[in-house]
Parts: structure tokens; C-alpha cells; sequence
């Protein structure tokens, strides 16, 4: 079994660890907002990543596995939020987010309150929209 894989966690687990209530009420948020633009319950990925969907995808070089199809973590120190650095316009989206700090694959927000939500949910709409457009990427309900 791969490490990176849904868990039996449930999703409230992985919040009430978090160490401020304004940590926690901006991981319910972020469910909310997440479940709204997926239509998908949460579920905890291993480690500690809250995933809405799945999708199986298999590259060019044979690698395959599973991922959601959109998913965040709340942390002690910052929430990851995953976006998909191949997003079309995805620095156009990222300029208008807010305060922020970029990975490859990620990007690290200290609160809600330091980023446009609006803007948040119109780049996990096409995130969503462009996952599932990706040639080797299939929706799965497992």
C-alpha cells in the first residue's frame, strides 16, 4: 500500500489537534469551502491531508497511484493549500490570492483572514475542472 493514501481518520480529528481556535474554525471553513466546489466529503489522507475526491493518475513514465482532487492541511504553523502547478494562469490566480508564500505544488497561507476567499474558490474550481481534463487522470470512487 503507498504511504500517501486515504486513511479511517476522520477529518475532525486531524482539526481539533490544531493548537488555536482560529486555526481550527479556518480548517472548518476550508471543509466547507472544499466540499461546496467538489461535491465530495472529506477524508484524511496520510499525512494528516484533507482530500475531497480522488482521481487516478498514471504518468508518461508508467508511475501511477491516486491523489484527491483537491486537498488542504492544516498546520500548526501555516495551512497548505494543494494546487496544481501545471493550473493554467495559476500565477495570475496566485497574485490575486493574497498574502502568501508559493511551493511547487503548494501554497502556505497563515490564516484566512490574509487571503481573498473569492479568489481561493474560483482557483479550486479550475484546479478541479483542469485535474480532470489531464489525459491520464481518471475520477475514481474508491
Amino acid at each position: 500500500m503507498s504511504k500517501f493514501a486515504p486513511t479511517e481518520q476522520n477529518f475532525q480529528e486531524v482539526i481539533e489537534k490544531l493548537n488555536t481556535e482560529q486555526k481550527k474554525c479556518d480548517a472548518y471553513k476550508l471543509v466547507e469551502l472544499f466540499q461546496k466546489v467538489s461535491g465530495e466529503f472529506p477524508v484524511v489522507w496520510h499525512p494528516g491531508i484533507i482530500g475531497f475526491g480522488q482521481y487516478r493518475y498514471k504518468y508518461e513514465s508508467g508511475r501511477k497511484g491516486d491523489s484527491p482532487l483537491l486537498a488542504f492541511a492544516p498546520r500548526k504553523a501555516k495551512i497548505s493549500l494543494y494546487i496544481d502547478q501545471d493550473l493554467p494562469n495559476r500565477e495570475e490566480y496566485l497574485n490575486r490570492l493574497g498574502k502568501h508564500k508559493r511551493a511547487v505544488s503548494c501554497v502556505y497561507v497563515n490564516k484566512l483572514a490574509d487571503i481573498d476567499v473569492k479568489v481561493l474558490e474560483e482557483i479550486l474550481v479550475n484546479s478541479l475542472k483542469h485535474t480532470l481534463t489531464k489525459p491520464h487522470n481518471m475520477k475514481t470512487t474508491e
